[in-house]
């Protein structure tokens, strides 16, 4: 079985997988962090959204062993300590999770989105959202959330 070393959360990670193995089932099963959901197993849901070399990436199309060297951020990494992120605790005040299950995706989208388009418009974040899927929410405060989190940054 081949071995992935990756620096997760920014520490240095390694692990035997099977090559089939996804980058969400080697951060779920082997590391333990499990914040990254699997929602659908179609790439449909973004629940499983991470950061990998600084893009968001959905954990369950990749494969574990082409995260290899690279450098992943989960939900897990974002709050420094027990201060959330502003992204997280913009999605707290503004109420902008219901059931949570999508939350980690979202937040780890809409964190990619305000550092690539600080200034993005209410259209333009649900056009980045449109591969996260919330069942509970109808997207208002979570777009809300966002904005708040863009004036803040």
């Amino acid at each position: 079985m081949p071995t992935v070393t990756m620096t997760v959360n920014g520490k240095k990670v390694s692990g035997e997988v099977e090559p089939r193995t996804l980058l969400v089932q080697f951060l779920r099963e082997n590391l333990r962090l499990t914040g990254t959901h699997v929602g659908c197993d179609t790439s449909q849901c973004g629940a499983c959204v991470v950061h990998v070399n600084g893009d968001s990436a959905k954990s369950c199309t990749m494969l574990a062993v082409q995260a290899e060297g690279a450098d992943v951020v989960t939900i897990e990494g974002l709050a420094k300590g027990d201060e959330l992120h502003p992204m997280q605790a913009a999605f707290k005040e503004h109420h902008g999770l219901q059931c949570g299950f999508c939350t980690p995706g979202m937040v780890m989208s809409a964190v990619d989105l305000v550092k690539k388009n600080p200034k993005a418009t209410e259209h333009e974040i649900r056009e980045w959202l449109e591969g996260n899927i919330c069942r509970c929410t109808g997207y208002h405060n979570i777009v809300k959330a966002i904005q708040h989190a863009q004036q803040s940054a």
